[in-house]
């Protein structure tokens, strides 16, 4: 009997990059027979890059600036864009993290024209001071939205209360105050810093080509920019900033977050380790998990995450419970019984076998492929490296981390209570 070959990582990724003389990284993932496309088109600039020289000169800006930047970057002196891409039936969005910035949208005819936008108004910036003053007070509105949201100021306070110095300590969409020190002349220095094509990405997943998508960065004319760029890292203490908050605002139930902060971490093994650890102490395959919600101590949406950033490590784990200290003591307990016993085998073959699935099956979603290749491009890594990463990660090394990671005296517990209704 013949022996079929075997497909290399790289094969069932099936994932083709070039790399623009300007410096733009292009990443396509071909898929024949779907119906439509999925386009990305990132810079590292997230909330987080608020230090840094531009060609010698030093700058430090407000919270915010990623984002507002984000909004303002539909905006041009011919219109909006999202009225260019309802004209060839696309759907656009854009939305802004830590360390990036991301503009995309999916399409199933006129792809070409609905390329040609996307390049086209991310590369074309228009501010005046008219139209930030607008900006400032639409997203403040947004800012004072999110204020009202217990899922986000959770995070929000868990990172304040983890870190002294460094900009993850701040919301992503900075203040109402500190948006207001936005100028024309700020926004368009973080073009020249950010939006340059070496520090950028476009991903495009689904039925396309990578001609067709190299034919749109031709027509583009992107122009390779020479500006020098140096982020200019935080000094962060080792311990957290303060240990225990609590606070009271408008919702249902209580909610709990506890946050470890950790030393920051490299490579792909290291973050897949951490990633798996969540799950492995709090995931819906864990007995843990499973004791807190049988017995009513927490809701389904109950878990943990992980974030990793430059010179940022940290693990939350949060959700909503009537007896968040009961919990809190519950989880410390759990991360210390396997610390000392080790990670459940089986448990850890079942989270390591879905989590590989999970990878492979998003491959075969035009959005989730698309938003895969460039999640590799700000991981500064091939997503082969993660997906062999993950397969060679064993129960021993995930058991030497917890030796390492999560301890008590590393972490900060958050409490919001509902308010009181008043008499």
């Amino acid at each position: 009997m013949t022996k079929k070959p075997t497909q290399t990582m790289e094969q069932v990724i099936g994932c083709e990059c070039v790399q623009l003389e300007n410096g733009l990284t292009v990443l396509v993932r071909p898929m024949p027979g779907y119906s439509s496309i999925h386009a990305i088109y990132g810079t590292r600039f997230g909330s987080t890059d608020t230090h840094f020289r531009l060609n010698g000169t030093e700058m430090q800006l407000p919270a915010g600036v990623a984002h507002f930047l984000e909004h303002k970057m539909f905006e041009s002196e011919a219109g909006d864009a999202f009225l260019e891409f309802a004209k060839t039936g696309a759907n656009a969005n854009a939305y802004t993290s830590f360390d990036k910035t991301c503009y995309l949208f999916t399409a199933t005819d006129q792809v070409d024209e609905s390329l040609d936008i996307l390049l086209g108004m991310v590369n074309q910036p228009y501010f005046t001071p008219q139209t930030i003053q607008k900006e400032q007070g639409i997203i403040g509105q947004e800012i004072k939205m999110y204020e009202d949201t217990p899922d986000w100021r959770m995070i929000t306070s868990l990172l304040s209360c983890l870190y002294h110095n460094h900009p993850i300590r701040q919301d992503i969409a900075g203040t109402v105050d500190s948006i207001a020190q936005i100028t024309p002349e700020m926004l368009y220095d973080c073009c020249k810093a950010f939006y340059q094509p070496g520090n950028m990405v476009l991903a495009v997943a689904g039925n396309v080509t990578m001609a067709q998508v190299l034919d749109a960065c031709e027509r583009a004319n992107l122009p390779a920019t020479q500006c020098q760029v140096e982020r200019i890292p935080p000094q962060e203490p080792t311990q957290v900033a303060c240990p225990h908050m609590e606070y009271a605002m408008e919702l249902a139930s209580p909610c709990l977050g506890v946050g470890f902060k950790e030393a920051p971490v490299e490579g792909a093994k290291a973050e897949v380790i951490c990633d798996m650890l969540t799950e492995l102490i709090c995931g819906g395959m864990t007995d843990f998990y499973r004791k807190l919600y049988d017995e009513g101590l927490v809701n389904p949406g109950f878990g943990g995450e992980f974030i990793t950033l430059d010179g940022c490590c940290c693990f939350l784990f949060t959700g909503e419970t009537e007896h968040p200290k009961e919990v809190r003591g519950l989880l410390l307990e759990e991360i210390e019984r396997l610390r000392q016993q080790g990670v459940d085998e089986e448990i850890f073959t079942l989270c390591k076998n879905q989590t590989y699935g999970e990878v492979l099956q998003e491959l075969e979603n035009v959005e989730d492929a698309a938003t895969a290749l460039a999640g590799s491009f700000f991981r500064k890594r091939k997503l082969e490296e993660d997906l062999e990463a993950l397969a060679s990660v064993t129960k021993q090394e995930v058991d030497a981390a917890l030796q390492r990671m999560l301890k008590p005296e590393n972490s900060s517990t958050v409490i919001i209570w509902p308010k009181e209704e008043e008499e």
